[in-house]
């Protein structure tokens, strides 16, 4: 399994870097997760959209989703060099209104998901648990079904301990890391702090720290984190086209 960095600041883009999103590869299956602001282009530099398999979506806040309308676009004007007929779009039908508009034509298709059934999408079985977010918002867990190796992606989610036994031994770890160890009040996103609790109790094996903040020295919050962990060497910032290689 493969996992490229397409983007990965929170809020919107900044400095030429995009919002959230990450290709995930196993053999010719290509799969999107989130599609931020700024996602569709970096993609094009890997890989041509239309040799796509399928795009799940965190939630619907639009630094996940801001370049589907883009990516729906892409597909209406490219009808013949499609690697599949239709885009499946696989989105939280906890906001109805978000989801329909997932359909675009026949070219884009609104597919569901929930955290009480397995997805399998061949090589892949994907599973989903709700985060503490302020809108619907879900951890995605991917298990490559020929190595066993898994990719743990937390979404966007203040820390609850529920994080921990989903991201258990992940062979990846995507973490929402949006703020320094000092923020205070309400929070809808981990601290460098909590990112590195999770970390030592999920005993996760590799960590990207992303959903990134525009502000502050990221060497700090990348630093921050590595401490709370138990100073775990595994422990890397996401990166534009970072790609890491499991298997």
């Amino acid at each position: 399994m493969k996992v490229r960095v397409l983007g990965y600041y929170g809020g919107y883009p900044y400095d030429g870097v995009g919002t959230s999103g990450y290709l995930i590869q196993s053999g010719n299956f290509n799969l999107l997760l989130d599609c931020g602001s700024g996602v569709l282009l970096e993609l094009e530099k890997y890989l041509d959209p239309l040799q796509l398999d399928a795009l799940i979506l965190s939630h619907y806040h639009h630094d996940h989703k801001a370049d589907v309308g883009v990516l729906e676009y892409y597909w209406q004007l490219n009808k013949e060099n499609r690697k599949e007929p239709t885009l499946p779009i696989y989105g939280n039908t906890d906001d109805e209104y978000s989801f329909e508009g997932l359909n675009w034509n026949n070219d884009t298709k609104a597919m569901p998901y929930n955290e009480n059934k397995k997805l399998n999408l061949d090589p892949f079985t994907i599973t989903f648990l709700k985060t503490k977010h302020p809108v619907p918002s879900y951890a995605v867990k991917i298990l490559e079904k020929s190595t066993k190796k898994t990719l743990v992606f937390t979404s966007d989610t203040k820390y609850f301990d529920g994080l921990v036994d989903f991201c258990s031994d992940a062979d990846i770890l995507i973490t929402d890391t949006n703020f320094y160890e000092d923020k205070k009040g309400i929070k809808w996103h981990m601290t460098s702090k909590e990112t590195g609790k999770l970390i030592r109790d999920s005993k996760a094996k590799c960590v990207i720290i992303s959903h990134l903040p525009q502000y502050g020295v990221l060497s700090d919050l990348l630093n921050e984190t590595v401490k709370y962990s138990g100073n775990k060497s595994n422990i890397m910032l996401a990166k534009l086209g970072l790609m890491l290689d499991i298997n």
